[in-house]
Formats: C-alpha cells, sequence, structure tokens
C-alpha cells in the first residue's frame, strides 16, 4: 500500500457553456427493475438527471415499464421482453445491446434481479466499450461468472457494499470491514485484465474506499441515515452521470461519493437522519452540488 497515491481532493463540475445542449452532457442507459423492485432504477434515473446528465433511457421489463417511467418522468424508457410469468427473455440482452449503441454510459444492476439472462447482460456489458457502472444485482450476477475479468472490454466501476464485495472476492465480511482499504487495493489489482486498464471499486460503507489499484480515496462525508433502501441506486446515477458529462471512472466515483455523502448531511440537518430516504438524498443533491463545487 505504501505505492499508492492518496487523493484528498475530488474537484468538481466545471461551468456549462451557454451554447450547449443535452447531447453534451451525456446519454446514460440504465438496465434494471423487477416486479418487486420498480423504484430502484427510477431513483438512479432521476438522480442521474440530478448530476448533469442530458439524456436518460430507462430499459426496465415490459410489465414494469410504464409504472418506473411514471417515476422518472423526465427519462426515455424501453420496454424489455418477458416471458408469460413476466422473467425477462433472452431477447431482453438483444434489446438492450440496440439501446446501449445511442448511449455514452450504462448503469446495470438496480432491482434487476439474478438470473441466466440476467448473467448475459452482465457478459454484454462488459464485452462492449463504452463505460458501465455495476451495483446491486449487476454484482450479483457479475459473482456468478467466474472469468470476468478476462471478458471485460470496457471502463467498469463497481460499487459494492461489504456483503457483495465479499461475493466478489471469497472474503468474509469480517475480513473485509477489518481492512477495507487493503482489500479493496488488492481485490482491484487482480481484477484487471490484459484488455484494459483495471477498473474502479467504490466500496460503501463508514468511509467509502474508492480505487484503481494506483490511487486511493477515502470518503468523509455521509451519516448512518444514509443506511435506507435505495440510497444506492442514487449513487448508481450520479457517478454515471458524471461519466456521461466528461469524467474519467474514478474521478467520477470519487466526486460522486463525496457528493452523495453531502447531499445526505444535508438531508440530515434539515430532517434528521432516522426519517431520512433515498428520495431525500436525490433532493438534496443540488445544494450539495452547489457547495462542492
Amino acid at each position: 500500500m505504501s505505492d499508492i497515491q492518496r487523493i484528498t481532493d475530488v474537484g468538481g463540475l466545471e461551468p456549462r457553456d451557454r451554447e450547449s445542449h443535452k447531447s453534451d452532457f451525456g446519454r446514460v442507459l440504465i438496465v434494471g427493475g423487477s416486479r418487486g423492485m420498480i423504484g430502484a432504477p427510477a431513483l438512479s434515473g432521476n438522480a442521474a438527471f440530478r448530476g448533469g446528465a442530458g439524456l436518460v433511457t430507462l430499459a426496465v421489463p415490459e410489465p414494469v415499464q410504464l409504472t418506473v417511467a411514471s417515476l422518472c418522468c423526465c427519462a426515455t424508457s424501453i420496454p424489455l421482453n418477458c416471458d408469460e410469468n413476466g422473467d425477462l427473455s433472452a431477447r431482453a440482452a438483444q434489446q438492450i445491446a440496440q439501446a446501449a449503441e445511442g448511449c455514452d454510459v450504462l448503469a446495470v444492476g438496480p432491482g434487476m434481479g439474478v438470473g441466466v439472462v440476467q448473467e448475459n447482460v452482465i457478459r454484454f456489458a462488459l464485452d462492449q466499450s463504452r463505460p458501465v457502472v455495476l451495483d446491486a444485482d449487476g454484482l450479483n450476477n457479475l459473482a456468478a461468472i467466474s472469468n470476468w475479468p478476462q471478458l471485460r472490454n470496457c471502463p467498469l466501476v463497481l460499487t459494492p457494499h461489504p456483503g457483495e464485495f465479499a461475493r466478489l472476492t471469497g472474503l468474509d465480511v469480517s475480513t473485509v470491514q477489518a481492512g477495507r482499504e487493503s482489500a479493496a487495493v488488492e481485490a482491484v489489482g487482480k481484477w484487471g485484465g490484459s484488455n484494459c486498464p483495471p477498473p474502479v471499486c467504490l466500496l460503501k460503507g463508514s468511509g467509502t474506499v474508492v480505487t484503481d489499484a494506483t490511487r486511493l480515496y477515502v470518503n468523509d462525508t455521509g451519516n448512518p441515515g444514509m443506511a435506507a433502501g435505495g440510497s444506492g441506486d442514487v449513487l448508481t446515477g450520479l457517478i454515471a452521470a458524471f461519466i456521461g458529462g466528461g469524467l474519467s471512472p474514478f474521478d467520477a466515483a470519487c466526486l460522486a461519493a463525496r457528493i452523495h455523502g453531502l447531499a445526505g448531511d444535508l438531508a440530515a440537518d434539515e430532517l434528521g437522519e432516522t426519517s431520512m430516504t433515498a428520495a431525500d438524498i436525490i433532493d438534496y443533491l443540488p445544494a450539495a452540488i452547489r457547495k462542492a463545487g
């Protein structure tokens, strides 16, 4: 760890040109959702817009498309083909591949569920060249693909909580938590493939760790009120927005961690930690971005 560059200043977002238009600020594709997880992709989509994304598309199962779209009214949406049970069909992976052609960055996993089709979606995402953010079930499906580092051709950001990180590495959670920085750096070093640089890992928790195996950032914003369902989906959308806006995956993950936590702190100051929700974090993102800028 002695040769790791420790990052303390994550900077901010550049002012916008007066002659800019929505395509200048990134086209984000969010893939996720299921009957039991309707809110997850909508939270990511709304956070992506608050993070400055110019265009957001939600690719979600057809049975829930209209409901998800109503929760993220600024986004366009794509109904993914499902079988008679409402589960994603093999055709869904092809639809996602087509949708990705018009986007700058993919965020895959919020509320997506696990299964063979979902694993194929992850395989597609790894094999294409656009940056990818994997969270939640994106990570759970990734853990089922034993040789995934060799399949990767994309810049990649992984955003595991300690349990998801443990599944990806084979470590137990207590070991992860006992040495969060070293565990993240070591894992990212092992995940680097011959086709592209190591991925970025954002290990969530108190003092979120972000590393690409050569640089390390430990976030100091955030509070226990953010330990609520949907908070990670907000972070996913924020990272994707910052990448779509031109930041590198590492810089985007660092800045998103800081602003996400800062929004949570502002929400806690006003609402208290106990009553905070993920939607509150989204509401405070504009103030957090201004304060961080």
